[in-house]
C-alpha cells in the first residue's frame, strides 16, 4: 500500500487572521471547552458560536449556543469551524465545510501560531508513553520543555496567554519545545507537521470513525507530509505501513530497527517499562535526546527514572496469591498481544472484549491458543466476536490448550473480577487487556481501569 502526500491550499490560522472572522467551535467536550476559554481571552468582545448535539451550559457573554439535532445547520453561519476531534469527518456539513476551507482544529492553530519547536508524537499505540519519556529526558537534559495535549496541560494556553500582574505564567519563546501526542483525528487534516516527528506504528483502528484502513493512515501520514529538509522523522522502520510512509518525507530520516542496541549505546540497564514494545518507545526518546545533543548520561537518567503511566500494563499488585495487570488502554489485538508476550506463561486469566470498531481477532486467537490461558472473561459486543474468533482457530489445527480454557460472558467489572478471584490459581497472573475500546459499558479506559482496579482490591480483601 502507496500512501501519496497530497498538496493542498494552507489556511491562514494566525491570530491576526481570526480577529475578524465569525468562530463556531464545533463540539463542546473538553477540547471544545479549551478552545472557547483561549478564544475568549484573546477576543473579549467577540460573539463566538458554540456548536454540540447535547446541551451546552456556558455562563460566558456573548456566545450564541446551538444544540439539539440540528446543531449542525449553525455551520453555514460563520467563515471559521473549529472542531473537535470526536466530530466524524464524514458527516455532510462536515464535509462541505473541510471542502469551502472554514473547517480548522485547535492543534492547526496551535502550529500556526508556536514560536517554539514542536515534537510531535503518533502511531496507533504507545503515544503517551513516548511522548512522557521524550518530555522527560529533555527537561534532564535542561530543555525548557512543556508536555502538552492529550496528557499534559491544553495546547492553546501556549499561544499569547494573557499575563497578569504577578503571574507565574511567561510568553514562549524560541527556546521552548512542546512535546504533543498527536492521535489521528488531531492529525486528520492538519496542513502542518512538527520539526521532530515520531511515528512509532500502525495497526488498523478506529474504523468506525474512518472509511477504511487507506483513509485512517492517510491521516496519520500528516506526521510527515509537510517537513522539510531541515527537520526530522523518527520512525520504527520494523512496521511496513510506518516505513511506506516515511518514505515519502523530506525530512532527515533517522529509522528505529534495532531497539535494544539504541539503548545498549547509550548505556540503559534498568528498563522501567514492561514488554519488548516498550523498548520502540525508549529508543524514540533516546534519539530526540539525540537530536537536542543532551549527554548520554542524562539520557540515561531520565529514561531509568521514568515512572510507567496509569492502564497501561500497570501492576495493581498481589491479592490472595493471584498477580493483577491493568492494561485497560489496550483497545487494539495488537496490544493485546504485547501484553501477554511481555507477562508470559503465568497469565491464566484474561478480560477482553468492548465496543466493535470492526477490527479482526483472528491473530489474538491464535496466541491465545498457543497460550497458557485458562479463563477468558468476555464483555460486550466483542467478547462473542472474540469468542468465535478462538472457537474458529481451533478448528483448523489441533490445539491441546482449548479443552482447558473457559470462557465466561459479562456486562459488569465487578462480577468479572469476581469470576477472576474464583477461577485463577495463585502464582498466576489475571490481565485486563480487552482488545477494544471501552465505550460498549465504560466511559473511557480510565473509568475502565479504575473499576478494575477498584473491584481487585475489595475482592482481595473479602
Amino acid at each position: 500500500m502507496v500512501y501519496a502526500f497530497k498538496i493542498a491550499i494552507i489556511m491562514n490560522m494566525k491570530l491576526s487572521f481570526l480577529e475578524d472572522k465569525k468562530i463556531l467551535i464545533l463540539g463542546m467536550g473538553k477540547e471544545g471547552k479549551d478552545t472557547l476559554s483561549f478564544l475568549r481571552k484573546n477576543f473579549p468582545e467577540k460573539v463566538l458560536g458554540v456548536a454540540d448535539q447535547k446541551d451546552v451550559k456556558c455562563q460566558m457573554s456573548n456566545v450564541k449556543i446551538y444544540f439539539g439535532k440540528d446543531y449542525l445547520k449553525a455551520i453555514d453561519d460563520y467563515d471559521i469551524i473549529i472542531k473537535s476531534p470526536g466530530i466524524s469527518i464524514h458527516l455532510p456539513e462536515i464535509e462541505k465545510a473541510n471542502k469551502e476551507k472554514k473547517l480548522t482544529s485547535q492543534t492547526d492553530i496551535f502550529f500556526e501560531n508556536c514560536k517554539g519547536t514542536i515534537v510531535g508524537v503518533t502511531g496507533t499505540k504507545g503515544k503517551s508513553t513516548t511522548t512522557t519519556l521524550i518530555y522527560q529526558v529533555l527537561k534532564e537534559g535542561g530543555i525548557r520543555a512543556h508536555l502538552i495535549g492529550n496528557i499534559g496541560k491544553p495546547v492553546l494556553s501556549y499561544i499569547h496567554p494573557p499575563v497578569e500582574p504577578g503571574s507565574s505564567l511567561f510568553y514562549p519563546s524560541k527556546k521552548d519545545v512542546f512535546c504533543y501526542e498527536l492521535s489521528c483525528h488531531q492529525l486528520w487534516n492538519l496542513k502542518h507537521s512538527p520539526h521532530i516527528a515520531v511515528f512509532l506504528n500502525l495497526f488498523p483502528e478506529h474504523l468506525d470513525y474512518y472509511k477504511n484502513f487507506r483513509e485512517y493512515a492517510s491521516s496519520k501520514a500528516n506526521i510527515c507530509r509537510w517537513q522539510k529538509a531541515d527537520d526530522f522523522l523518527i520512525y520504527n522502520a520494523n512496521d511496513k505501513n510506518v516505513k511506506k510512509i516515511a518514505q515519502k518525507s523530506k525530512a532527515q530520516k533517522i529509522p528505529l530497527k534495532d531497539y535494544s542496541n539504541i539503548l545498549k549505546n547509550v548505556g540503559i540497564k534498568k528498563i522501567p517499562l514492561l514488554g519488548e514494545h516498550n523498548l520502540l518507545n525508549i529508543a524514540a526518546a533516546i534519539e530526540v535526546g539525540k537530536i537536542f545533543k543532551i549527554p548520554n548520561l542524562k539520557i540515561k537518567r531520565g529514561i531509568e527514572n521514568f515512572k510507567p503511566l496509569p492502564h497501561r500494563l500497570e501492576l495493581v499488585g498481589t491479592f490472595k496469591g493471584i498477580t493483577f495487570y491493568n492494561d485497560a488502554l489496550s483497545t487494539i489485538p495488537e496490544t493485546a498481544i504485547a501484553a501477554l508476550d511481555a507477562l508470559g506463561d503465568k497469565v491464566e486469566t484474561i478480560l477482553l472484549g468492548g465496543y466493535d470498531r470492526n477490527i479482526d481477532f483472528d491473530n489474538l486467537a491464535k496466541k491465545i491458543l498457543n497460550s497458557k490461558i485458562k479463563n477468558i472473561i468476555l464483555f460486550p459486543t466483542t467478547g462473542e466476536k472474540i469468542w468465535r474468533a478462538v472457537q474458529k482457530e481451533f478448528q483448523k489445527k489441533n490445539y491441546q490448550s482449548r479443552d482447558r480454557i473457559k470462557s465466561f460472558f459479562v456486562d459488569n467489572m465487578k462480577d468479572a473480577v469476581r469470576i477472576a478471584f474464583e477461577n485463577t490459581n495463585q502464582g498466576k497472573i489475571c490481565l485486563l487487556s480487552c482488545a477494544s475500546t471501552s465505550f460498549s459499558l465504560f466511559r473511557d479506559y480510565k473509568e475502565k481501569g479504575n473499576q478494575f482496579k477498584k473491584w481487585v482490591k475489595y475482592y482481595g480483601k473479602t
